[in-house]
């Protein structure tokens, strides 16, 4: 799971607002890619859609609303996807028009103003603290911008509003799609606390399930429990989630800030142990990886392998290449090798992730290591 901050952790919204109080939106497009595919597609609209390859080995790059009402979600595998919803259809990934819808709705960001740091081809975080054009409130400033997102792209956006990132994260998901949440002064904390603690940002469903033997369920629940408590079952994810259960968190925005890696990691539903399952999971995750990193147009020379046991031991392994990978094949091949470099492992896995670094621009780290920074979940 990600951390929030190191250091001390504040004890209340109160010492947060007395560090300097932020107004910041939280911007996630409805559905992207498959909203695009229904935009540029009329027949389309209305229909289940999942964006992504339909052969076996196919993954879901993205699902319509129409599609996750019968369960379809993001990086599953695309025959558990048609199995569920048959009369789903498929459309092959379009990555350069979505990053043209992409850099439409970056420059609606910009009007409004320059402090725009975007995750991903669909999402932005932008701190609207100094009130550029005098429009009067953080709230206002984000139903104007999801009027102009659907104006001059035909798409919708949900919006959060609050007083730091994770909140507004939050904030975001709460009515989609199509929808607006604000969580003003004062209220993260009561917020959070009404909330499973699934719904926090890194806490998958191994984590929450952890979290359900310990008698944690909400946030509230959470927020009973002290930072010695927290350490003692989570290590280094504790100081994130005292903060997260007080709706505590003091990162700034960082506009432009540079991309450092690509990748993603995957929970397994159930713990995976022999080498031909998890070779085959790695197959998946590859392809799920390579459409990332096309998407984002990364060019880096060092593959790395993450994995996670059951007693939640870390293993990571990279291999570094004197020019950028090329093409999937050669990423594909860099993976297999760092994953039968490992075999046989002493303890199932639970998670499996990969990520190319040393972008161009970058330093590439040791060939070698046990223990590494954390991907995105899936």
């Amino acid at each position: 799971m990600p951390g929030m901050n190191a250091g001390p952790a504040p004890e209340s919204d109160d010492e947060e607002t007395a560090q300097g109080l932020r107004k910041v939106i939280h911007i996630d497009m409805d559905a992207f890619f498959a909203a695009v595919e229904q935009r540029d597609n009329p027949a389309l609209r209305g229909k289940p859609v999942a964006v992504g390859g339909s052969s076996a080995r196919g993954v879901v790059a993205a699902a319509s609303y129409e599609a996750r009402m019968f369960g379809v979600r993001s990086a599953m595998p695309s025959v558990r996807a048609a199995r569920l919803c048959p009369d789903l259809v498929f459309c092959p990934p379009r990555f350069e028009v979505y990053k043209a819808v992409s850099r439409q709705i970056r420059s609606v960001f910009v009007h409004f103003t320059p402090h725009v740091e975007p995750l991903s081809l669909d999402e932005a975080y932008l701190d609207v603290t100094d009130d550029l054009r005098g429009i009067g409130s953080a709230t206002r400033i984000a139903e104007l911008i999801r009027q102009r997102i659907r104006a001059e792209t035909g798409l919708t956006a949900s919006a959060g509003v609050s007083y730091n990132k994770f909140l507004a994260k939050l904030a975001s998901d709460q009515n989609k799609p199509d929808g607006l949440c604000v969580i003003r002064p004062g209220e993260g904390s009561a917020f959070v606390a009404r909330l499973p603690v699934a719904r926090f940002h890194g806490v998958g469903p191994r984590g929450a399930e952890k979290m359900a033997s310990l008698g944690i369920q909400t946030g509230a629940d959470l927020a009973a429990k002290d930072l010695a408590f927290l350490r003692s079952h989570f290590g280094s994810q504790a100081d994130y989630l005292y903060r997260a259960a007080r709706g505590i968190d003091l990162r700034r925005i960082r506009a432009d800030r540079p991309r450092k890696s690509v990748g993603g990691e995957r929970t397994f539903e159930h713990d995976i142990s022999t080498g031909p399952a998890l070779r085959e999971a790695l197959e998946r995750i590859i392809t799920i990886v390579w459409e990332r990193i096309e998407r984002s147009g990364a060019k880096g020379r060092t593959v790395t392998l993450k994995l996670k046991d059951t007693v939640f031991q870390t293993i990571t392994r990279a291999r570094s290449q004197a020019l950028p990978v090329a093409d999937e094949a050669e990423f594909a091949a860099a993976a297999r090798a760092l994953l039968d470099s490992v075999l046989p492992l002493p303890q199932p896995v639970r998670l499996m992730g990969l990520t190319l670094s040393a972008l161009e621009g970058e330093a590439a780290p040791p060939a070698s290591v046990e223990a590494g920074q954390g991907t995105l979940p899936f």
